[in-house]
């Protein structure tokens, strides 16, 4: 055992904002791709495949889709994202004083505090999962598809009490700098999907007996073993912290009040984003079967690049520029928040281009004949794709000066708006699923105007002329990438007859490179520093030599 906790305590030491930042990307790159395999492999055993001639199941995946609503709402609400930015300033408030004692004082009573809140709603989830789901998530849902919701709910109300837990654990490692196992999680909750869809999907027999027929409920358990396999891994990374749980809520402890008294704005902030969401469901059950999927697959492909940009570089900084503040370095505050703004604009702007006219080819990863309906809607989604990366940061900046209220007051807004537009664009205006999709991206291009404007006039001069000016250059670069990308579509169309990863993926890459490529070279004679570090890494790769020294 001695070995082993010396092993984890190497492999989970306190990385710099950059090496965190580029594990956080590799994980959730990697975890992408999982998801999308996991999808994959969803989308080809359910859906419909003319080629195979399997009239597929789209109404059970519309019930699975449905059935993440209520459990992720409760979850969002009380513990995702909230946790993370009104726990790490806090927390680190006392541990860069050395006050250790209080610091593992607000860990134990955040665990035990978040793990009786989620319990008590995991158990409402199940008592009142058919009303839920009949009256506010899916309404328009078929009798059948409703039951399986019902069923499939109820077994996944486990998950906000269990990520709960895990989420705590993730933050305590977080703050401390320490992002291995805080980045291996994710990875193992889609495994644990997998699994569900490849072999519980088949029935479950232990020993010759049948314990579980089968069928696309397999799918349900195996994200209740996905979320399990997550705490277990999250755990293994508080080996070597010193971390001193105690099975108590230490209410005299000023910063857990500190940290109850910032969740609220935050956790409102929260589910509010997750509201519109469930508005979103509950519009699209209205518009015929498979509507709910595709719209929810469309989301999840856009949010890929959010996850692998905006929210790897802010988790990795955030705990940086708290402590730029806790020391009362404001100017090294707004000196790295510039520079870490201008690095997500820089990295997104070519993302959201080439996504845009490589949709065909994106969604074919997790549908593997292609779907026109998902595609059109994740190209109206591209502008919001750009937008909640850079929010991502942005709001750090608000929540690294433990104010959750500001992104809250400017959400409250921002959330009413989306609602409307969604109900007149789709609904109204009958353009259906591409409403919910133009809803989102204007309420996030508006959203992130309101926190810029607010952040000005807070930090004067943070974005000043060169800021502007590298921005511009920025576009210059991206309109460029977009012209290369278009240009390289003609060449290599996405074709029905891509219907297999392998030829599709080798077209999407070359694409894609030469696109990226090209913004790169572009963006070097325009002066962006933002490349330089690429320019570095790439020059270090090519010329050196077999024995490692330099040429």
């Amino acid at each position: 055992m001695g070995r082993v906790r010396q092993a984890v305590t190497k492999v989970n030491q306190r990385l710099t904002v950059k090496l965190a930042a580029s594990l956080l990307a590799g994980s959730m790159l990697l975890s992408s791709l999982l998801g999308f395999w996991r999808d994959r492999l969803l989308n080809a055993a359910y859906m419909p495949n003319k080629e195979a001639g399997l009239a597929g199941y789209v109404v059970g995946l519309d019930a699975y889709t449905a059935a993440f609503m209520v459990p992720d709402f409760m979850f969002a609400i009380l513990v995702s994202g909230a946790l993370s930015v009104t726990f790490i300033p806090v927390f680190n408030e006392r541990w860069t004083k050395g006050n250790k004692q209080s610091a593992w004082q607000i860990s134990s009573s955040m665990i035990n505090f978040m793990a009786l809140t989620t319990l008590a709603a995991s158990v409402l989830i199940i008592i009142f999962a058919d009303p839920l789901m009949r009256y506010f998530i899916a309404p328009g849902m078929s009798e059948s598809g409703h039951a399986l919701a019902v069923s499939m709910m109820r077994v996944i109300a486990v998950n906000p009490f269990i990520f709960a837990i895990a989420a705590v654990i993730a933050s305590i490692q977080q703050a401390v700098g320490r992002f291995t196992f805080y980045a291996l999680a994710p990875m193992i909750y889609n495994i644990g999907i997998i699994i569900g869809t490849v072999w519980f999907t088949n029935g479950i027999n232990i020993f010759g007996w049948q314990i579980f027929e089968g069928g696309i409920m397999g799918v349900a358990l195996g994200v209740v073993l996905g979320s399990v396999m997550q705490l277990i891994v999250s755990a293994v990374g508080l080996v070597g912290l010193g971390f001193d749980y105690e099975f108590k809520l230490h209410w005299r402890n000023r910063g857990f009040r500190k940290v109850l008294s910032l969740l609220p704005a935050r956790s409102v902030d929260q589910g509010m984003d997750y509201a519109v969401s469930l508005v979103e469901v509950n519009l699209a059950s209205r518009l015929g079967d498979g509507v709910i999927r595709a719209y929810q697959q469309a989301l999840t492909l856009h949010m890929m690049p959010i996850n692998l940009i905006g929210v790897a570089v802010s988790n990795a900084a955030f705990p940086q520029l708290t402590e730029h503040l806790g020391n009362n370095r404001q100017d090294l505050f707004q000196k790295d928040l510039r520079q870490l703004l201008r690095v997500i604009i820089w990295m997104a702007m070519p993302v959201s281009v080439i996504t845009f006219f490589t949709r065909g080819y994106v969604v074919h990863f997790i549908r593997n004949t292609g779907d026109p309906m998902m595609a059109g809607i994740l190209g109206c989604l591209v502008v919001a794709i750009l937008f909640r990366t850079i929010y991502h940061m942005a709001a750090r900046a608000f929540y690294a000066q433990q104010d959750t209220k500001t992104p809250l007051n400017i959400s409250f807004a921002a959330i009413g708006l989306n609602v409307v537009l969604a109900i007149v664009l789709s609904m109204v205006l009958k353009m259906g699923a591409y409403g919910l999709a133009w809803a989102q991206s204007t309420v996030a291009v508006i959203e992130v105007v309101i926190l810029f404007v607010v952040l000005e006039k807070r930090i004067p001069h943070l974005f000043d002329a060169s800021f502007v000016a590298a921005v511009l250059r920025m576009i210059v670069a991206s309109t460029v990438a977009g012209i290369v990308c278009y240009l390289m579509l003609q060449v290599l169309p996405f074709r029905e007859s891509d219907s297999s990863f392998f030829s599709a993926f080798p077209k999407f890459m070359i694409i894609a490179g030469v696109s990226f490529l090209a913004y790169g070279l572009i963006s070097r004679m325009l002066k962006l520093p933002e490349v330089e570090p690429i320019i570095r890494q790439v020059n270090k790769f090519l010329f050196v030599r077999l024995d490692g020294k330099r040429r």
